[in-house]
């Protein structure tokens, strides 16, 4: 009689486990306990810092416009449709970094808030593409 070799066990998963973090994250957050606080200080702080970091970014080139004046007197000097072209970077080209800016700084915030959602809904909305 030949023994055959048996067959190494194989696991089946049925179904993803869903962990109790994703339910006690949610609910430290509607009780606002001192983790949900936590995380919502974490959320506003990065805001924040994107905030402070763009206005920075902002009032450096706007400071830099006057400086670039008086370092190069022929730009002061320059005018195009009898319009010194000073005041058409200030006037045109601002507001188009304005609004960059803002548009910038709302895809970023956005962007912040998509990833403080993974965290509280603990990774589901990444697997949920996943079959």
């Amino acid at each position: 009689m030949t023994n055959p070799e048996p067959t190494p066990r194989k696991r089946v998963v049925l179904a993803h486990r869903r962990g109790a973090r994703m339910v006690r994250t949610r609910v430290e957050l509607q009780e606002q306990t001192e983790v949900g606080d936590a995380l919502v200080r974490g959320l506003v702080r990065a805001q924040l810092g994107l905030a402070l970091r763009l206005a920075t970014v902002v009032l450096c080139i706007i400071g830099a416009i006057p400086l670039l004046g008086n370092a190069f007197p022929a730009l002061e000097a320059l005018t195009l449709f009898g319009v010194k072209v000073n005041w058409l970077i200030l006037s045109v080209l601002l507001y188009a970094l304005l609004f960059g800016v803002g548009r910038l700084f709302v895809r970023l915030a956005e962007q912040g808030e998509r990833d403080f959602i993974g965290i509280v809904n603990d990774g589901l909305a990444d697997n949920a593409d996943e079959p």
